[in-house]
């Protein structure tokens, strides 16, 4: 037993549907060409204000415009354009029955995480939604984690942050929490190893495996 922590985009939901068409067509209504879709993947994950200057510069009107126009769309449909990884409640709920508790750490802004969180079909056995402020610049990760540890009063070392990028790596690494890879989720397994992933799980059947493992029977 302890504190499993998830990332959400990458790692329980397939969010690239909603997170790039809204992308999209936040630069198409401040008429900027889009990237490509295979480069907007880099994009999930880290916060807008990170990725839009590379494509719209440093200017901080244009990006709270950007910003705007992407919550624009995602809140009217983007936060629906998702789909459940096969396999990923099944691990969820075999945490929950076996006494973990259970948490979701996301840079996705609070506005919507929740929201999509309470509508998965395992949304419930998640205590808490641990997500960015509407105005951050960066992911908040480490201090997420650490606020998560605070409030379950778990040490560092009964808990593990499952997630699909570097991001989430190192917020755990921060606090000195086992980080695991999502390694079917957006980030690479090169970004992965090199941000110090105690362990990379390639599938969610191997994650089952490694979070639900019975410690050895002591002699």
């Amino acid at each position: 037993m302890g504190l499993s922590l998830f990332d959400l985009d990458g790692t329980l939901i397939d969010s690239e549907q909603g997170i790039v068409n809204s992308i999209e067509y936040a630069l198409a209504k401040l008429d900027v060409e889009s990237p490509s879709r295979a480069s907007l993947r880099d994009w999930i994950g880290p916060p807008l204000r990170a990725m839009f200057p590379q494509v719209l510069g440093n200017d901080p009107a244009t990006i709270e415009r950007a910003v705007a126009c992407y919550r624009e769309r995602f809140n009217d449909i983007g936060w629906r354009e998702h789909t459940v990884y096969p396999g990923i409640g099944e691990v969820i709920h075999a945490l929950a029955t076996r006494g973990d508790r259970l948490a979701v750490v996301t840079t996705k802004a609070d506005l919507y995480a929740e929201r999509i969180v309470r509508g998965l079909p395992f949304g419930d056995r998640f205590e808490r939604v641990y997500a960015a402020a509407p105005a951050s610049h960066d992911s908040e990760k480490a201090a997420m984690i650490a606020q998560a540890l605070r409030d379950f009063e778990t040490n560092a070392g009964d808990a593990v942050m499952v997630g699909d990028r570097r991001f989430d790596i190192d917020g755990a690494r921060a606090n000195g929490v086992r980080a695991i890879g999502a390694g079917w989720g957006f980030g690479s397994r090169e970004e992965l190893r090199n941000a110090g992933a105690d362990a990379i799980a390639e599938t969610v059947e191997e994650l089952g495996s490694m979070l639900l493992r019975k410690a050895p029977a002591e002699d």
